[in-house]
């Protein structure tokens, strides 16, 4: 089992239904991210640090109990793949008879190489047109978030290709770009969520969804 000092987990959602499609399951949220998108829901998690308010071992030993509750365990954060201990924690939960999901932007290509082959499903955030990123994130990373997106498309793992839309930063022309980009590249299918200022419920506009739904046959929008 993973050593508690190589894995720093900042909280956990025992129970959803949305997070990991088609499964009920558990969210270990994981502390740290390079990037600084403004819109980040989770910006609480941004900041790195050693000390885990959760140890894994503790976490493990209640996923035990859930055997039989729940289908799996998806990792988000944060960027998951930022922990050194990430790809022995997804081998533990393995383990323990669960479906195994990850949430992340593509930050780290080679990480995820690595953990891919012991995955059941890939959230991939896609932030915005390629050629914008430095502008979304404030630390660039497109090249990355690209070689990313080619290893989970070759892959041929079941995932999701989703974009928060901050209206503020993405209009009808970006929108329209990215999708053109993404078909291009081979994939078909796009989830626009909706991006939640102040706790407030918001939707995708209509124009930014039709302007994606140009270039993939597959555009849905989710609310915040």
């Amino acid at each position: 089992m993973l050593d508690d000092s190589r894995l720093v987990v900042a909280g956990l959602t025992p129970f959803t239904t949305i997070d990991f499609p088609g499964r009920l399951a558990a969210v270990v949220f994981c502390q740290g991210c390079p990037w600084r998108c403004t819109y980040c829901h989770n910006a609480h998690l941004q900041p790195a640090r050693t000390h885990a308010p959760r140890r894994w071992s503790e976490l493990c030993n209640w996923l035990s109990s859930r055997r039989g509750l729940l289908d799996g365990v998806v990792f988000s954060g944060g960027e998951p793949l930022l922990q050194r201990g990430l790809a022995r924690a997804l081998t533990d939960v393995r383990q323990l008879g669960f479906a195994v999901g990850l949430h992340t932007a593509g930050i780290y290509p080679e990480r995820l190489a690595a953990v891919l082959p012991r995955l059941d499903w890939v959230g991939l955030d896609i932030k915005g047109p390629f050629e914008d990123y430095h502008q979304i994130t404030r630390a660039g990373g497109a090249d990355a978030a690209r070689a990313s997106l080619s290893l989970v498309l070759k892959s041929g793992i079941d995932h999701e290709l989703r974009c928060t839309v901050d209206t503020d930063l993405l209009d009808a022309d970006a929108l329209s770009r990215l999708a053109r980009k993404l078909a291009e590249l081979g994939a078909t299918r796009l989830v626009l969520q909706a991006c939640r200022r102040e706790g407030q419920a918001a939707s995708v506009p209509t124009a930014l969804v039709n302007a994606a739904a140009q270039h993939l046959p597959q555009v849905e929008r989710r609310p915040a």
